[in-house]
């Protein structure tokens, strides 16, 4: 299966993770990142037992990896991997559908650091074929198809942002066509194993069955091609948040189908969007990502609703750090740590700097981009927000009637699409909360 490459860390596996003092990995270099919350193995007690009885040194490590998982199946399953006592392929699949990584893509990453810290080895795959089909998972309808270029370039985005969690040294690329871009013969092979009805299982099928919505015979076929990943890397251990639990297991009845070890799975929770309600996603609006602008993230992260600091505190820091008793500091504490997490120290106090002149002093920021417009004519507001903040026109007239775009201080009424050039020198435009522009007539 071209799966050579992990042999070296099968040899040097002992020695590198052998005592305790190496658990973060070969430097024995401190983490930013919380022990508990990743499973960074920690050292066994001289008497290898816990309060619950005498315990092996390979259930220790399992409970440790596992911790923060929601579910770990089959039930002593990773015990029995890792008392083999060589270092585990630990597989996470992406489909490149979005270019961007965001917060809620970290609760998984994270855990996939834990793994790396204890020597084993991630394999990710950019799932560049299987999001040609689709993953029906938590759908309500069929996903839109994209383009071979369009996936090629979320594809190249997306692995560039895992490397800010993910060791790169102990990380496996592989991208998915490489083997299910198969022939017809090989793919009537793997699809003779497997029944409709044994698919149909998966709850979203059985939602949309029941409200007579369509299933494509390709969001059919999305688990197989899922599974045929694991036979490929020859996967061990797969995480996944808990909506992917079908497609995990699913990848376990391929394996066994196949003749290879049915691999382990963990399941993580999935962290609610910034509405503190739905997931977050890029689609949805209420997303975090972690390469957008420093005063961005911070901003975002301030207006989480109170009741969803518990999530955010407990899968992205150490909650025990975060006084939730009051949830306005707790808020700007986590704001501050994961600005200085992507972006550093001083990008963070600036971000602060600037939310704090903005909503506490109620000033607009002391730095904003200069948008030069024309005085040949009225300037057309939906078209100057479509080319300076990245909106479509139809989306900059939407917001204009929803009152989101401010000029000068003033709130533009719904229809106030056109301004005359002569009256804008100098004035401030402000899209939602964070975003400004200085414009600038060219005379």
């Amino acid at each position: 299966m071209g799966m050579c490459v992990f042999r070296a860390k099968e040899v040097a596996f002992a020695s590198r993770v052998g005592g305790p003092g190496n658990a973060l990995g070969d430097d024995g270099r401190d983490s930013i990142y919380s022990g508990v919350r990743l499973g960074i193995p920690a050292p066994p007690s001289a008497a290898g037992e816990s309060s619950i009885g005498a315990m092996t040194d390979s259930q220790a490590q399992a409970a440790q990896l596992a911790a923060g998982a929601v579910e770990a199946l089959p039930e002593g399953r990773l015990a029995e991997q890792l008392a083999a006592g060589r270092p585990l392929r630990v597989k996470l699949g992406i489909d490149p559908t979005a270019p961007d990584i965001h917060l809620g893509h970290v609760v998984v990453l994270d855990k996939l650091r834990g793994f790396q810290y204890a020597g084993h080895t991630v394999v990710l795959i950019i799932g560049d074929f299987t999001a040609r089909v689709g993953d029906p998972s938590g759908r309500a309808a069929e996903r839109p198809m994209l383009s071979g270029e369009e996936i090629d370039a979320n594809a190249a985005t997306f692995q560039e942002q895992a490397f800010k969690v993910l060791d790169p040294d102990r990380t496996k690329v592989r991208r998915n066509r490489e083997w299910l871009d198969m022939g017809a013969d090989e793919l009537f092979r793997v699809l003779r194993r497997f029944t409709i009805a044994r698919l149909l299982e998966r709850e979203d099928f059985a939602r949309r069955m029941e409200a007579e919505q369509p299933i494509s015979a390709l969001e059919l076929l999305y688990p197989v091609l899922q599974g045929y990943d694991s036979v490929a890397v020859r996967a061990d251990v797969e995480l996944g948040g808990t909506d992917q639990k079908f497609n995990l297991l699913f990848a376990r009845d391929v394996q066994d189908a196949l003749g290879e070890p049915a691999q382990s799975i963990l399941t993580m929770p999935i962290l609610p969007g910034t509405d503190g309600v739905r997931r977050m996603s890029k689609s949805l609006g209420n997303y975090v990502g972690i390469t957008e602008p420093p005063e961005e993230m911070f901003g975002k992260l301030m207006s989480i609703p109170d009741d969803a600091m518990g999530e955010y505190s407990r899968l992205l820091v150490d909650a025990d750090e975060l006084d939730l008793e009051h949830p306005a500091a707790a808020k700007r504490d986590l704001a501050r740590r994961l600005v200085e997490r992507f972006h550093g120290a001083d990008a963070a106090g600036a971000a602060e700097q600037r939310f704090d002149r903005i909503h506490v002093e109620r000033r607009p920021p002391e730095d904003m981009e200069e948008i030069a417009v024309s005085d040949d004519g009225p300037v057309h507001v939906p078209a100057l927000l479509a080319d300076h903040f990245g909106f479509s026109r139809s989306e900059g007239r939407r917001l204009i009637e929803q009152g989101g775009v401010r000029v000068g201080g003033r709130v533009l009424q719904a229809g106030e699409l056109d301004l005359a050039a002569s009256e804008l020198d100098g004035e401030i435009v402000q899209v939602g909360k964070r975003r400004f522009a200085r414009l600038r007539v060219a005379r």
